[in-house]
């Protein structure tokens, strides 16, 4: 390979680590259940609006219905969004869609459907990426991997989760796909200020073959950065709306950072890396 070649080779891989060449924007945008703050959340409207309002990548909440089919929502019950109360596992998928996901986030929004994972996936550019976070148990997983190999589109996919068991049994039956671990952030009883991040979660990662953490953001710190790269390991961020704290993720080197404003959020940090 000659030196113009190499060049070439190493911007593009540069270019697909961090989501952009471009020392204004080191870290992928992920937009939290699609641009849920202009759309509603966990449909295909709102993945495709994400999109449009240029983020890197889309999260969604996956569950199982009765009869088998991998719908797109956040919660067990379909009342938060549709008003009927109606447990995702026990009811088949045509009654939940025939159900409003859209009507309870602004009127122009009636009819949304509960998507299906296909659905989604197929939102996805030829560039972007799409979080699936899982759940439910490893029952899922056969069925998951089948749609993510039906649909041509498996390196743009990436699975996250809080249970590190199915994470690992995950990353075990699909283990091309990216597996990032779920986990929150915990705070002192006596203040309620956050506890910085432990190394044990760094450790557990490890032993259980994953490429990394997605975290709460409050209990990062430049520490358990540094410790998570020198283990080799890569990590995300969640729920991030404050462009003040995207700005020292951004810092901190951080893969990406999930948010529900992806184009507004995007802005505020290039803004604030201009002044």
């Amino acid at each position: 390979m000659n030196y113009i070649a190499m060049f070439v080779f190493i911007s593009l891989w540069i270019w697909n680590v961090s989501g952009c060449i471009s020392d204004r924007c080191q870290t992928r945008i992920i937009a939290h259940r699609g641009a849920s703050y202009d759309a509603p959340e966990n449909t295909a409207t709102a993945a495709n609006l994400a999109w449009r309002q240029g983020a890197d990548a889309v999260e969604c909440d996956v569950y199982l219905s009765r009869d088998g089919r991998i719908m797109v929502l956040h919660d067990g019950s379909t009342r938060r969004t549709t008003g009927a109360d109606l447990p995702v596992r026990e009811t088949p998928s045509d009654k939940l869609r025939k159900l409003d996901a859209g009507s309870w986030k602004a009127p122009e929004f009636a009819g949304e459907k509960i998507p299906y994972l296909e659905e989604l996936i197929e939102t996805i550019p030829p560039r972007g990426l799409l979080f699936v976070e899982i759940k439910c148990g490893q029952e899922f997983l056969p069925e998951l991997q089948r749609i993510f190999q039906a649909s041509n589109k498996e390196s743009q996919i990436v699975i996250i989760g809080f249970d590190l068991n199915t994470m690992a049994a995950a990353k075990e039956q699909m283990p091309k796909i990216p597996v990032y671990w779920l986990v929150g952030t915990q705070k002192d009883p006596q203040t309620q200020q956050p506890i910085p991040h432990s190394a044990e979660l760094i450790q557990k990662a490890r032993e259980h073959g994953l490429d990394g953490l997605n975290l709460h953001f409050a209990g990062i710190t430049k520490e358990f950065a540094e410790s998570l790269r020198a283990a080799g390991l890569g990590f995300y961020a969640w729920t991030v709306n404050d462009p003040v704290e995207a700005v020292r993720l951004n810092k901190l080197g951080i893969e990406g950072i999930t948010t529900d404003r992806p184009g507004w959020l995007r802005q505020q940090m290039e803004t604030a890396a201009d002044s």
